[in-house]
């Protein structure tokens, strides 16, 4: 690939925290909402479930291109076997904290790379855990109160203060704790021609 074929990437995504991440390693793409359905399938699997998502929405947008990167993803938590949503209201995010507490939650982020002058497909699960400190219920209200993490699996932002809520953290990317594995991200970038350290 020269350079005057770099393609544009797009991130089929309106999250503001995935756009932050991205832009670590480049501020030349734009966003797109894929609009997809993202209702969970009976016994679906956490693992398809976050892969399947992170598929169709890369795929909702690239069908409307002709060329160009897409890159999409999606998050889910697991605890005890469940798949743990966002609260979306304060009172959820207390009550899974209060499950949370002292206790491991793994995360699985699904990513999907589409190339759409072609259609190819790169795609990609990343696991990470968290294990949480024994919390007060002062601590808990405190947090959500100061950090107010209604949109967030798992109820924490762990780029900020959600980090004072574990003990250890364990896999190979945290970025996919915030929900954008970016070593991943990057290799299937370098697998299509396009190398982040050499586009202006």
């Amino acid at each position: 690939m020269t350079q005057t074929t770099i393609p544009k990437l797009w991130l089929a995504s309106t999250s503001e925290y995935r756009k932050a991440i991205l832009s670590k390693l480049t501020k030349n793409f734009s966003c797109q909402n894929p609009n997809i359905d993202e209702t969970v399938h009976p016994h679906e699997l956490a693992s398809t479930l976050v892969s399947r998502l992170a598929l169709a929405k890369a795929q909702a947008v690239a069908t409307t291109l002709t060329d160009g990167l897409v890159i999409g993803s999606d998050q889910v938590a697991l605890f005890q076997g469940a798949i743990i949503g966002k609260p979306h209201s304060f009172d959820k995010a207390i009550a899974q904290l209060r499950r949370f507490s002292g206790h491991k939650v793994q995360f699985l982020t699904g990513l999907a790379l589409i190339d759409a002058s072609d259609n190819s497909i790169q795609q990609h699960i990343e696991y990470f855990d968290v294990w949480f400190r024994t919390l007060t219920d002062d601590e808990i209200v405190r947090y959500i109160e100061k950090e107010q993490p209604l949109d967030c699996a798992g109820s924490f932002k762990a780029e900020g203060l959600g980090i004072a809520l574990f003990t250890k953290l364990s896999g190979d990317d945290p970025n996919s704790l915030i929900g954008l594995p970016l070593l991943k991200l990057n290799q299937m970038l370098i697998n299509t021609g396009y190398n982040v350290l050499l586009v202006d």
